[in-house]
């Protein structure tokens, strides 16, 4: 029951018990903790210096809570009002968290999905509708990175700290109290978003009196003290994260550190020397830390100093956890130390507060199992398996769906009647998707009822997948099957995605081998990482039920038992010969490539050919990245740009690039960036966009494979001893002769992206004025008349345009820079951007300041040939794709804009409506829409009779 009674906290002195003697809720739990142990609390950590933390003590971590709460009220939030916190940087995230649960306000945990600026608007769209539009409540550099579009009401932790609490009546600072309100015992205190759909996700209600009987719970269990030392580098949006690595250790008075993800993702090892340089006696970690451990241990050439003897216990939850990888865990380290006992398999869900079962009793008694058991419930928790058909209760040793009973399991969803509903039996027990078998009270899951896919601890969702492939030209509706497997001696589950192709696709080996990477981009660009099995299978290969469903698990079991192994052994072969054969490394450099190539993409070495183009293996942009950090390891002193990969993609070239000595050689001047050469159709030539770079291009060209090669165009004067063209004549004019040594002779394909579509034009007219054929002349997205929308250019609103194009600034940002800029003076300016961009995508790009510097003067460069540029003379055709504008409507871009092309085509234009916006429309979400209209217009044009083009 709710309660409105207040407990006033004095701020000049340290509180005590009887201060908070009246409160049941989880404000409590920090109250205590700073009165009973104010030396200890929590320790931060830094990217930056990994092993060195900065100790905020729990009455400190009160103090500035209590500040934040004020700053809150100060800015209208109350218990009425939810607050999602998108911080990243623990030492802002859990004073703003525990500024919530002290004033009674529900909060919501959030982290940024900055790859895909859509897909992270959709959530955002989403948790504004789900929560009743909260408060976000984020960092300064967040805010701006914030996607265009998104409606939440924002205030920086900066803000706040700029507010004055003494203004407001509610709580004041110095001598004075703050008046708190606590939350009663059934009151939502944490709401957490399931995995999955940004546009599907749940919320998780877990109350006051869920985590209080949790906390109790596994505090006893794990036999978790004061003198405890924990350690988290878990985000905080994973809720295991959240409490069993700070809400735990908090509720008894134990030592935690918390630092971010990035450290030890980066460098495994350092996960164990944080253990050792902390006396770390507590930890939490999925399994697959323990599988990538493994192998980093057994290369590692010295004996690393490691003193593991003060760990306790592991905690390995969010995936299953092969007995095979925890037990070499534990061998592998026992040379320093670490106990047999201290790895601790074991389960639990968002829905019962994290970690609710735990196997104390690994390895001995799990010597003989593929997987371990996860264990014993704590106190308070029941556990029963029952019929996935008729809902009966199971004894002991049957296999059925695990469901759970306790004060610690959720009540259900918020704001989604229907899935709650869903989520439990007729008598009030959970069910939790999982299949397992109970010997007494220890359980044992053998699968899962639930769709859904594990993926180093992350939940995704198979139809969610299965959606979007379905769509997917090629495919035969409704036969998608995505779902999880796990080879031999895997540590963590992958995905298989099985369909159906279409009969034309089955039928041609070609066709057949596009569809499959095709579909392998769109679950990269969807899910952020490759599947490990793709199989099409024909349509009688798919069981289905009689209303039309497809029994994933029956698959699974399929694949796993070999009844599939003739198909995979047939698409391999495809795949293999598509790829042209396989062709060994002739010298050291190239072998030792094929390794990071085998590396990057989960194979082994020995499969990769020394001819196989990186983006036809499955590389994409983000691929480019960790492609580039291997080769610096592999390499020292190493580190070949964006464009060396683009252009030199395959082990052999890329070698070439590499000097025996291991520095890059540089390259002379070609436009050509031949991003996909397979196929024997016309090819197509893109033109750069404004900025003069292809990147753009990279997942569109993944489409064309085995149907015509795909080449995009750079801008010259990206290198230091290039010279940026000096007038549109003389890019156009260079850009046809490029064209000409690739195919002498038309009919020809050329298109131009944005400011490319001008420079497109011109290279057919004059392809035209030479006597060939343009059957195919594409303007993505331009109007013929590009001089108005140059003028309006200045260098700082370029600047901004390329940081915009770059995902370096959002789409609001743009907005309001250019007038903040223009007072500085030019380097000003480029810093101030590089300042405020996101440091992951500035790595990926390769850019820093003098990099992105002379990146925007060739951008202003080439707005300047703009600025002079009229359109005159006609060509014989052209195709306009148009999508949403910069300003205005759709239409009124259409009428009066893209129209004018009629005055420079000797046949009626053709005008193909595209979705997306103009910055979008060849993004992650429409790639694969616009990639289908695009061949369909390519395949019209330059298959039909002049006359009916």
């Amino acid at each position: 029951m709710t309660t409105n009674r207040e407990t006033t906290v004095r701020r000049t002195a340290p509180v005590r018990d009887e201060e908070t003697k009246d409160r049941t809720d989880l404000g409590a739990l920090l109250i205590g903790a700073a009165a009973r142990f104010p030396e200890h609390g929590v320790r931060y950590g830094s990217a930056e210096r990994p092993l060195d933390f900065r100790l905020q003590t729990y009455p400190q971590l009160l103090e500035e809570s209590l500040k934040v709460l004020a700053r809150l009220r100060r800015h209208g939030v109350g218990k009425d009002r939810t607050v999602a916190l998108l911080l990243e940087r623990p030492e802002d995230f859990l004073p703003a968290l525990w500024a919530c649960l002290l004033g009674g306000i529900t909060v919501c945990p959030l982290v940024p999905l900055r790859s895909d600026p859509q897909r992270w608007s959709a959530q955002l769209g989403h948790v504004d509708t789900l929560l009743g539009s909260p408060l976000l409540v984020t960092d300064v550099p967040t805010r701006r990175e914030l996607p265009a579009g998104q409606t939440l009401s924002v205030v920086t932790v900066e803000d706040l700290a700029r507010t004055d609490p003494a203004a407001t009546s509610s709580a004041t600072v110095g001598a004075e109290t703050i008046p708190l309100t606590p939350a009663g015992l059934d009151d939502v205190a944490l709401l957490v978003l399931t995995s999955g759909s940004t546009r599907a996700a749940k919320a998780v209600r877990l109350t006051h009196g869920n985590l209080l009987a949790s906390m109790a719970a596994k505090a006893g269990t794990q036999a978790l003290s004061s003198d405890d030392v924990t350690l988290n580098w878990i985000s905080y949006d994973h809720v295991a994260a959240l409490l069993e690595a700070h809400l735990l250790p908090l509720s008894v008075g134990a030592v935690q550190l918390q630092t971010s993800p990035e450290p030890v993702l980066a460098a495994p090892i350092r996960f164990l020397e944080l253990i050792d340089a902390h006396r770390v006696t507590m930890t939490f970690t999925p399994n697959f830390l323990l599988g990538q451990l493994n192998k980093i241990v057994d290369r590692l050439p010295d004996s690393p100093s490691l003193d593991l003897s003060c760990l306790r216990h592991i905690v390995s939850g969010g995936e299953a956890n092969p007995v095979a990888t925890g037990t070499g865990f534990l061998d592998r380290l026992a040379p320093y130390g670490l106990r047999r006992e201290a790895l601790w398999p074991a389960f639990g869900m968002t829905e019962t507060c994290a970690g609710s079962i735990y196997n104390q009793e690994f390895p001995e008694a799990d010597r003989t199992a593929e997987f371990a058991s996860v264990g014993r419930p704590v106190d308070g928790l029941r556990v029963r398996t029952a019929a996935e058909d008729t809902g009966t209760p199971l004894g002991d040793g049957e296999v059925g769906e695990v469901q759970l009973a306790g004060p610690m399991v959720t009540d259900g969803y918020w704001n989604d009647k229907e899935a709650t509903e869903a989520a439990f039996t007729a008598d009030g027990w959970f069910r939790t998707g999982d299949l397992g078998r109970l010997d007494g009270d220890r359980l044992t899951l053998v699968g899962r009822s639930k769709d859904s896919v594990i993926v180093n601890g992350v939940n995704y969702y198979s139809h969610d997948l299965e959606s979007v492939l379905d769509g997917l030209e090629g495919i035969e509706k409704s036969f998608v099957a995505a779902f999880p497997t796990r080879p031999k001696d895997s540590d963590t589950e992958q995905l298989a995605v099985m369909f159906a192709a279409v009969p034309e696709v089955a039928g041609d080996e070609r066709a057949l081998h596009r569809l499959l990477i095709a579909v392998r981009n769109s679950v990269v660009l969807h899910w952020g990482f490759r599947p490990a099995l793709l199989l099409p299978l024909p349509k009688d290969a798919f069981p289905k039920t009689s209303l039309g469903k497809i029994p994933r698990a029956l698959m699974r079991r399929r694949l796993e038992t070999g009844d599939y192994a003739e198909h995979l052994e047939s698409v391999q072969a495809l795949v293999t010969r598509r790829l042209g054969g396989y062709v060994a490394p002739a010298d050291a450099r190239e072998k030792a490539l094929a390794e990071l190539y085998g590396e990057l993409f989960e194979t082994d070495p020995a499969t990769i050919s020394v001819t196989a183009s990186f983006f036809d293996l499955g590389g994409t942009s983000l691929d480019i990245l960790r492609l580039k950090s291997l080769i610096a390891r592999r390499f020292p002193g190493t580190e070949p740009p964006v464009l060396a990969i683009l252009t030199s993609p395959s082990v052999r070239e890329l070698a070439a690039r590499i000097g025996a000595d291991g520095n890059e050689t540089s390259a002379p001047y070609d436009p050509i960036v031949p991003l996909q050469t397979s196929g024997d159709g016309t090819p197509l030539f893109c033109v750069h966009p404004g900025v003069g770079e292809v990147l753009v291009f990279v997942n569109l060209a993944k489409y064309f494979v085995h149907e015509r090669p795909f080449y995009a165009l750079r801008a010259r004067g990206f290198a230091p001893e290039e010279k940026p063209f000096a007038s549109f004549d003389e890019m156009a004019r260079t850009y046809v002769d490029a064209i000409r040594s690739r195919q002498p002779h038309g009919p020809y394909a050329i298109a131009g992206y944005s400011f490319g579509a001008a420079v497109a034009f011109e290279v057919a007219k004059l392809l035209e004025e030479a006597g060939e054929r343009v059957d195919f002349l594409g303007s993505f997205n331009l109007p013929p008349h590009i001089k108005y929308r140059m003028d309006e250019l200045d260098f700082v609103e370029t600047a901004v345009n390329l940081a915009m194009f770059l995902d370096l600034v959002t789409e609001q940002q743009a907005k309001t820079l250019p007038a903040q800029l223009r007072p500085l003076g030019r380097r000003e300016q480029i810093q101030r951007l590089i300042d405020i961009a996101p440091a992951d995508r500035l790595a990926e790009l390769d850019l820093d300041l003098e990099r992105f510097t002379a990146w925007a003067e060739l951008a202003d460069g080439l707005t300047g040939l703009g600025r002079s540029y009229e359109p005159s003379g006609d060509v014989a055709r052209m195709s306009v794709f148009y999508a949403i504008p910069l300003r205005g409507s759709k239409q009124d871009w259409l009428d009066n804009e893209l129209s004018r092309w009629t005055d420079f085509t000797r046949e009626a234009p053709r005008y193909l409506d595209v979705p997306g916006e103009h910055y979008t429309l060849m993004g992650p979400r429409h790639v694969a829409a616009f990639q289908s209209i695009l061949r369909a217009e390519l395949a019209r044009s330059l298959s039909a009779p002049s006359g009916d083009r």
